[in-house]
């Protein structure tokens, strides 16, 4: 019982987006748009059962995913995460099932979509990922899992600092330009920085690492 209450925020989070497409099915047409392009344009259309697939990845995965990594951690160390997995695992579930809600409406209103609005949540996210990352313990899951940082703690350590410190700026900073910039520029600005912001860390990752162990030969 236990055990269902703990689980019971998220599966309820995870239906949303389900609970949410099955009040609007009958309003749908049996061929709905099912993808749009970076200017937000229709540019592929299908049956509308094939909606469930995108909605299951995104959502139903998500929840899955989370309830099962802490258990196959060969090491455990996500379950001495405490509370913080918890809302880590809270934000994604969240943010998943509202880009699902947002597919549904775009589809429900059979017309031009507006992908900044998922570019800017997508900078949100990554904003509030960073500002974990300096609570994610070393693991295979979770977090910047380079050679040099699973190696060494102390690798680990600094790199999600500055990763963390990276992802909460870029993730700002993709977010506010999303708001003003057109689709076009928004989904290039949103993929530049996310390239930066990843690369960056994986790079001081290895520099770091050979820092450590030139000193210790010494």
């Amino acid at each position: 019982m236990a055990t269902l209450r703990k689980e019971l925020p998220f599966i309820i989070i995870a239906l949303i987006p389900f609970v949410y497409l099955a009040y609007v099915w009958n309003q749908l047409p049996e061929t709905v748009p099912l993808h749009w392009n970076a200017a937000g344009e229709i540019d592929r259309r299908g049956d509308k059962k094939e909606l469930l697939v995108p909605i299951f990845l995104l959502s139903g995965i998500a929840y899955f995913i989370f309830l099962i990594l802490p258990k196959i951690d060969p090491k455990g160390k996500l379950n001495k995460m405490g509370n913080k997995l918890n809302q880590l695992r809270f934000v994604i579930s969240l943010f998943m099932s509202a880009i699902s809600v947002f597919v549904i409406y775009s589809v429900q209103q059979n017309s031009h979509s507006k992908p900044t609005f998922i570019f800017a949540v997508i900078g949100l996210l990554l904003a509030v990922l960073g500002n974990y990352f300096k609570t994610i313990k070393p693991n295979y899951f979770i977090g910047i899992r380079t050679p040099w940082t699973l190696e060494n703690e102390e690798v680990w350590k600094k790199t999600h600092l500055l990763g963390g410190k990276l992802w909460f700026a870029g993730g700002l900073l993709i977010f506010l330009l999303c708001l003003v910039l057109n689709s076009k520029y928004a989904f290039y600005v949103m993929m530049g920085i996310t390239i930066i912001i990843s690369v960056i860390p994986i790079v001081y990752s290895y520099l770091t690492f050979k820092k450590i162990k030139s000193s210790e030969t010494k």
